[in-house]
């Protein structure tokens, strides 16, 4: 019998990535994307581990739960990340057709929402949850590096 978790279980598993994002000297977001109540994919920001501006903790996971799944869409999964996506991010998310996405904190200067880039239409957002862990996360690695 497989037990039911809500979204405040699966967004701190993406603050669990966070986590590990903030301890490599990353910034620290965290993704995990859901099917059917089971994680199959986990990832965080690796964009200085990588030298990558493209290695955002969305575009690890998508990559991963396509290989997954043996396909590139994932129409029935669900994205947690702690910070909501930028316009690459969602970019890819809208190729992807993801079903839903779950961000805990809102990029008012850098997110998808203020410079306008569109989810897949089927795609559902929830915005909010665990915001402030997020924001206490992010906050405190930004005020240590300066």
């Amino acid at each position: 019998m497989k037990t039911e978790f809500d979204d405040a279980y699966f967004m701190q598993k993406a603050l669990d990535e966070a986590q590990k994002a903030y301890d490599r000297g990353e910034v620290p977001v965290g993704a995990v994307i859901v099917i059917d109540s089971t994680i199959i994919a986990r990832a965080h920001n690796l964009t200085e581990t990588l030298n990558d501006v493209t290695a955002h903790a969305e575009m690890q996971a998508i990559t991963s739960a396509a290989n997954y799944l043996g396909g590139k869409y994932l129409n029935q999964c669900t994205m947690y990340v702690s910070l909501e996506p930028c316009q690459m991010c969602a970019g890819a998310l809208y190729w992807s057709q993801l079903k839903k996405l779950v961000y805990a904190a809102s990029d008012h200067k850098r997110g998808f929402e203020v410079m306008q880039t569109q989810l897949h239409p089927k795609t559902k957002v929830l915005k909010g949850v665990l915001e402030q862990k997020a924001s206490h996360l992010l906050k405190r690695f930004f005020f240590e590096k300066r």
